[in-house]
């Protein structure tokens, strides 16, 4: 199986749950193909075929934008996918990475890069830096990823895919995830484990809420306070002490240690 046949086949096995009901973690993928990731990445995409949906985009940075926006209208719950050619298609998507970082948004890039071996060099659109051989278009974005990772040896998707993952369910440390697939690379054939491609179901944690004088009426994209507790299961604080502002959630959702409210069965 080669580099870029593992990479969707491993994105297709990533499963989540939205609202009770098992869906794709990345359902889908926004894709310009080019020099880099029409050859190898492109035709494991075609193969993949519905598991996978492929949607070519008109520019990189308004599709990797778009998908950043897809992960703010999910709050987080699955990840879109941006591949993009080598060079000036990948530093498009800089823009849409510098917001997914400013937001703590989860979104996945997959950009073309030279070749490892350094045999045809230069390559159509690379950067050639007489100084710095190894430098290339996709690091421009360290400074604005949360995981950054150049992909020289099939055998690194064992330890880089799944620290992309936890960089992107991750609440704390959630952003955008930046892995370079050099061309030679991508067609290289390798032995992966069977269990590296078994299907896995993640639950992203749900995060907390802190309430106010004003919680009981003030809405969230969840509906109230109380009703976000009750539906979603989020752990409530009382952060004043006084009147307990969540009164009507689950008795002993408040977690305040300073409350004073007597409230039957709570606490």
């Amino acid at each position: 199986m080669t580099t870029a046949d593992a990479i969707v086949r491993w994105l297709i096995a990533q499963r989540t749950e939205v609202d009770g009901q098992e869906v794709p973690l990345f359902p889908g993928v926004f894709a310009i193909f080019g020099h880099g990731n029409v050859t190898c990445l492109g035709h494991a995409l075609q193969t993949a075929g519905d598991a996978l949906p492929t949607w070519r985009g008109q520019n990189e940075q308004g599709m990797a934008l778009a998908a950043v926006a897809y992960a703010k209208a999910t709050r987080s719950r699955q990840v879109m996918v941006a591949t993009s050619s080598i060079g000036p298609g990948a530093l498009n998507m800089v823009t849409a990475a510098g917001v997914a970082m400013a937001d703590r948004l989860p979104l996945l890039l997959l950009a073309g890069d030279t070749h490892t071996s350094r045999i045809p060099d230069p390559v159509l659109q690379q950067i050639e830096h007489p100084g710095a051989p190894s430098v290339t278009a996709n690091d421009a974005f360290r400074a604005v990823v949360r995981y950054w990772d150049r992909i020289t040896e099939p055998g690194q998707l064992l330890q880089s895919l799944p620290q992309a993952l936890r960089v992107l369910l991750d609440p704390a440390e959630c952003g955008p995830v930046m892995l370079a697939l050099p061309q030679d690379t991508q067609a290289e054939a390798w032995d992966f484990p069977e269990d590296f491609f078994r299907p896995v179901v993640h639950f992203r944690p749900v995060p907390a809420l802190i309430g106010g004088a004003g919680a009981r009426r003030l809405r969230f994209g969840l509906g109230t306070a109380p009703a976000a507790h009750r539906r979603w299961g989020c752990p409530l604080f009382d952060c004043r002490g006084r009147a307990c502002p969540l009164r009507g959630a689950t008795p002993g959702a408040c977690r305040g240690n300073r409350c004073r409210q007597d409230v039957p069965g709570c606490r």
